[in-house]
């Protein structure tokens, strides 16, 4: 983890929202991603987590360029992405891959296993096709699945066989870097432990860098070796995963720590609540300001008039708060 393999800085993707005949007239902009700066290390597990249309998922399909940005840098290992002709960035692709939410979605029904699988690697020229079926036999054991069952399709699967089924096919194209959205989202709970398992075996294995996207804190938790917290569009902490679950810093942070239940009792009765009044802004019509401070029990005056910038507090942990340090050591 020497240095970023994934550089993100001042990242943004709005989506004009069109209304009148013919939906010719612009009435706004969504604003999914607003700024993010962001950067995922060689050989790290990045978790990042957020509420349901926070824009994580946007940040993910943002830097497979699935969604084109609306200004801001994307580099990875070097290159930035953004810049890049559609034939360059036909050679990138095969080393940065992505896993999506839904395993019932994301694989086409009417295709075989074998077919799903060997596609990328015929099309990237990978393996010879005298080999292919050697290779995709070989890739499904690799997730645990019988390779016998290549010639099945997707139908014929558990939802978990599926999920493994679309590992599989984010790693046959021998990628650097895995997008993970929301991968055992899907899955019954037993699922998800295998799958999570899976994913963390193959990054040791094979040495990947994952950028892990969740709303839930335990698996980001389990899985990463620093967190990154997202609302509304920005990031408002960042640091490592132990550090960020003991002493967030953030009142957003610390309001997701406090909603996570504890499997103590004893614990769980002493710990303090943290009600956080209203719902999340729309990204249609975004407060001034910090975004968080229309729910933030520490709010002032100054922090609808300022936009807080990511800056570090403690070593190695940065948030977006105006009001730290001065509440960084107040009890959860």
């Amino acid at each position: 983890m020497s240095h970023a393999l994934l550089d993100i800085e001042d990242l943004k993707t709005h989506f004009p929202v069109r209304s009148g005949w013919f939906f010719k007239r612009q009435s706004g902009v969504v604003k999914a991603v607003d700024g993010v700066n962001l950067q995922v290390n060689e050989g790290e597990v990045l978790g990042l987590v957020g509420e349901s249309g926070c824009g994580k998922s946007t940040l993910a399909r943002t830097i497979v360029r699935l969604v084109l940005p609306t200004s801001g840098q994307i580099r990875f290992a070097g290159l930035a992405l953004q810049d890049l002709s559609r034939t360059a960035l036909r050679a990138i692709r095969p080393r940065i891959q992505m896993v999506f939410q839904d395993p019932y979605a994301s694989l086409n029904p009417r295709r075989t296993v074998f077919d799903t699988l060997a596609e990328p690697m015929l099309a990237h020229r990978l393996v010879p096709r005298n080999a292919v079926a050697r290779e995709v036999g070989a890739l499904m054991e690799q997730v645990g699945l019988a390779k016998r069952s290549m010639r099945k399709y997707p139908h014929e699967f558990s939802g978990g066989q599926r999920q493994r089924i679309a590992v599989a096919r984010a790693l046959a194209l021998q990628p650097q870097l895995i997008l993970a959205d929301e991968p055992v989202s899907a899955l019954d709970v037993s699922v998800q432990a295998q799958i999570l398992n899976l994913l963390k075996s193959l990054r040791e294995q094979r040495g990947l860098t994952m950028l892990l996207i969740s709303h839930d804190l335990s698996i980001v938790r389990h899985m990463s070796h620093r967190i990154a917290v997202m609302y509304l569009g920005r990031i408002v902490e960042i640091g490592p995963a132990d550090e960020v679950f003991s002493r967030p810093l953030h009142p957003y942070t610390r309001a997701l720590v406090a909603a996570a239940p504890v499997p103590d009792p004893d614990i769980e009765r002493a710990r303090r609540r943290i009600i956080l009044k209203g719902d999340p802004p729309s990204p249609l019509n975004p407060p001034d300001g910090c975004p968080f401070h229309p729910r933030c029990p520490f709010a002032t005056a100054e922090c609808a008039q300022r936009v807080p910038a990511l800056e570090e507090h403690r070593p190695r942990q940065q948030a977006a708060c105006i009001r730290l340090p001065e509440i960084a050591d107040t009890p959860i």
